[in-house]
């Protein structure tokens, strides 16, 4: 029989947890999703591995053997498959957005002439995986905003910090202020990421800098298309400065704002990995550029 090895990191995640809550917050899934997902494993081995309660998610007997077992399986899969892209040649690096990446295209570049031997693959993920790809080991490293869940879980090294500003309908009576006080916002339908990511959600809606105000979410949203087209339509959204360079609509502007904390941009691995010699020293000409910003 044959197991999905993402199914097994669900199953790792939920038996850790305790909670199909906490664990679908880190692993940025939905819980429905991650429901129907441990339903299948039992499904798939013909045992039940959780009992559930009000209170969580006890593991069952069976639940307790695979969970002895499951750790090492997983970094059994997660080291041939780093093996395999030493093999191959290749580094899979994440991110989010441009403008945290900034100038890591050059630095690929150089590398890439430095030693043409090797590929290096950047791969964007959505706002629905604040880790972009490390939570599911699809790649290497990544350039992440901090904070967000699991982190603590990563090898992180913060690079620079960006003001953050806020997105604004065109029409917004504040669209033609120089800079916008935060609290002028506090009663605005904000763009929000899913519940999912928990801290990512959180530092986006600024939930810790409205003394208490309550957040009104007026839509959630995972893609840069998606959030602009959620501001144009009348929500309002915090993005870091350098949104206004890579990203436009013509019904959306960027204002500065006053009263909310910067967003800062870090260097992530897994940890306990073998280390490769290869991608260690890609990953400290990223971190030299990006920390010059």
């Amino acid at each position: 029989m044959d197991v999905d090895t993402r199914l097994l990191r669900y199953f790792a995640a939920v038996a850790e947890e305790g909670t199909l809550t906490g664990a679908a917050q880190k692993l940025f899934v939905s819980q429905p999703a991650l429901t129907k997902q441990i339903r299948r494993l039992e499904d798939d081995l013909g045992v039940p591995l959780f009992v559930r309660s009000r209170s969580g998610m006890a593991l069952t007997e069976a639940g307790r053997e695979l969970a002895a077992r499951v750790p090492a399986l997983l970094d059994g899969w997660d080291e041939a498959v780093q093996a395999t892209g030493r093999a191959a040649r290749l580094l899979r690096l994440g991110f989010l957005d441009a403008g945290a990446v900034g100038a890591v295209h050059e630095v690929i570049a150089e590398f890439r002439r430095a030693r043409p031997e090797w590929r290096v693959e950047l791969r964007q993920f959505d706002w629905s995986d604040p880790s972009a790809g490390l939570a599911r080991g699809e790649v290497d490293a990544a350039v992440v905003r901090l904070p967000f869940p699991g982190q603590e879980g990563l090898n992180v090294r913060e690079l620079f910090v960006e003001e953050r500003g806020v997105l604004l309908p065109a029409r917004h009576p504040l669209a033609n202020n120089g800079t916008v006080e935060f609290r002028e916002l506090w009663d605005e339908p904000f763009v929000a990421a899913g519940a999912e990511t928990g801290a990512w959600r959180e530092h986006w809606l600024a939930a810790e800098e409205r003394e208490g105000h309550p957040v009104r979410v007026g839509a959630v949203t995972s893609r840069p298309d998606e959030w602009l087209g959620a501001v144009a339509a009348g929500c309002v959204a915090l993005a870091p400065a350098s949104t206004a360079r890579f990203y436009s609509h013509p019904d959306v502007v960027f204002r500065p704002v006053r009263g909310v904390s910067p967003s800062r941009v870090g260097l992530a691995r897994p940890k306990g990995r073998t280390r490769e010699a290869t991608l260690d020293e890609l990953l400290e000409a990223i971190a030299r550029r990006l920390s010059r910003r």
